[in-house]
């Protein structure tokens, strides 16, 4: 389990996010897909969006790289909200299960990630994508490499 108290060495990755959504930031790709980080805890985070004719793909849907980026970003961040202020995360795997295509009509989304185990080295965590009725959209695993900067 890794140590998620701030150290010498400046805030850890709770504290990160915390300061982001503080300050109001928005990453570059939330701002390009138009979606934020809205909550964030020790092994979870959330980003909502309004998914809007931008993202659609050629047969007038959501395309499901908009649905894909927002349970990748969920779950990257319930990891980096567990990590220390000496490390960081990447990506190995994300799998994706579409339940329900989106639209223009479907309105708030919200993405919820959760860290089901965190070692020195691997972490495993779980997204869900659903709107404000609770019908879901998407859902996702991922493997996450931890790094030591």
């Amino acid at each position: 389990m890794t140590d998620t108290t701030q150290s010498a060495s400046g805030p850890n990755g709770r504290e990160q996010l915390e300061a982001m959504m503080a300050r109001g930031d928005i990453v570059s790709i939330g701002a390009t897909l138009g979606f934020a980080l809205v909550e964030v805890r020790d092994g979870f985070a959330a980003f909502e969006a309004t998914p809007s004719r931008h993202v659609y793909n050629p047969i007038g849907t959501v395309h499901g790289g908009y649905a894909a980026t927002l349970l990748d970003s969920a779950c990257g961040c319930a990891v980096h909200s567990r990590l220390s202020a000496s490390q960081s995360y990447t990506t190995l795997e994300l799998k994706v299960a579409y339940h329900k295509a989106m639209t223009g009509k479907t309105g708030l989304v919200r993405a919820e990630g959760r860290v089901i185990t965190l070692g020195r080295r691997a972490a495993f965590a779980e997204a869900t994508l659903k709107d404000t009725a609770g019908r879901l959209y998407a859902s996702a695993t991922s493997t996450l490499l931890v790094i030591e900067r």
